[in-house]
């Protein structure tokens, strides 16, 4: 008798096991990947800077300056939501409305990867404010650098799209990490908080609040 109980449980614990399998099999969902990068974020420069000129500081000649600016500036610094690149071109500092643009984008970014069974990951920020003297500095080097950016405002930056900085030991595939930041994007895009231009020579979102 003790033996049939036996086998009866066991049978019921895999019945169970095998249940659960296939209701995980039926929650995945497979990974949908964002399609038209350049034709969804093709916010002109005008855009970007007619919200910069409205939100922004007055802009500065060069980092000596930085004390002066006519609004408050936050500086930014890397931290677990997002990471903030070595800067050659710019200054990690933002006006309030865009530091917080960039933590909610930070934020969405990892709950999303969390929702879709992807590893934890932090953007990278690679371009922030910049100064009269930088730009010129840039545009030495880069000639397809505006000399009319948005960036000298305080109120636009750069995130890197073909890099991402791991949290973990795990890792994914690129274009999901990427797909998962448009969409991230596109969502506070339509919510009107934000310009975004796709630059596909740069590698990164051109991001300025509104």
């Amino acid at each position: 008798m003790r033996r049939t109980e036996w086998y009866y449980t066991i049978a019921c614990v895999l019945l169970i096991l095998v249940g659960a399998c296939k209701e995980n099999e039926k929650s995945k969902k497979p990974f949908v990947y964002f399609k038209n990068y350049q034709r969804t974020f093709n916010d002109l420069n005008d855009r970007h800077l007619s919200s910069a000129k409205r939100l922004g500081i007055t802009p500065l000649k060069s980092s000596e300056d930085l004390s002066k600016a006519d609004r408050n500036l936050k500086e930014i610094k890397s931290c677990k939501l997002f990471q903030v690149d070595k800067l050659t071109h710019s200054e990690p500092y933002l006006v309030p409305e865009a530091c917080d643009l960039l933590a909610d984008i930070a934020r969405n970014f990892k709950d999303s990867l969390y929702q879709k069974g992807l590893p934890s990951h932090s953007i990278i920020v690679t371009s922030v404010l910049r100064t009269g003297s930088s730009v010129k500095k840039l545009r030495r080097s880069n000639g397809n650098a505006s000399a009319n950016s948005a960036h000298v405002y305080g109120t636009t930056f750069d995130v890197a799209y073909t890099r991402f900085k791991k949290d973990g030991r795990k890792d994914a595939p690129e274009e999901k990490l990427k797909s998962v930041l448009a969409d991230v994007l596109q969502d506070l895009r339509l919510q009107k908080k934000c310009y975004v231009r796709y630059e596909f020579k740069q590698g990164c979102f051109h991001i300025t609040a509104r």
